[in-house]
């Protein structure tokens, strides 16, 4: 989905040995106090190509929980963009800690070749 206004098509690519894909095409950026404590909460479903990417001024012990989000996810934790965890959520019930200044939510799936010291980045 492109934006109607002037704000750059962000995506999320994925490399690994020099080849990369799209893990999403339509992102979200959480990136103040209510879209960071919302998230994902009160959605029903979230479409196949998209990612809510949280971000953060530096590295911390950052956590997710899966309260009130009635479907699964794929979580990544970066430090700059490099991955340093990767954790399948459960609906209502999963809950996740890792060392991050991102975070990268996807649909459950969407991240199934993703390993930890791989390259996660926005593009523009």
């Amino acid at each position: 989905m492109y934006p109607l206004d002037d704000t750059p098509f962000v995506h999320v690519e994925h490399r690994r040995n020099g080849t990369a894909r799209t893990l999403a095409s339509d992102v979200e950026v959480a990136d103040g106090f209510l879209s960071k404590s919302l998230g994902l909460m009160f959605r029903r479903k979230i479409r196949d190509d998209y990612g809510l990417v949280f971000e953060f001024d530096s590295p911390d012990r950052r956590s997710l929980h899966m309260m009130f989000v009635p479907f699964p996810i794929d979580a990544l934790w970066l430090v700059g963009e490099e991955v340093t965890k990767k954790k399948r959520l459960r609906g209502w019930v999963g809950i996740g800690f890792g060392l991050a200044d991102r975070i990268v939510e996807l649909p459950a799936g969407a991240a199934d070749d993703v390993e930890r010291g791989d390259t996660v980045r926005l593009v523009e």
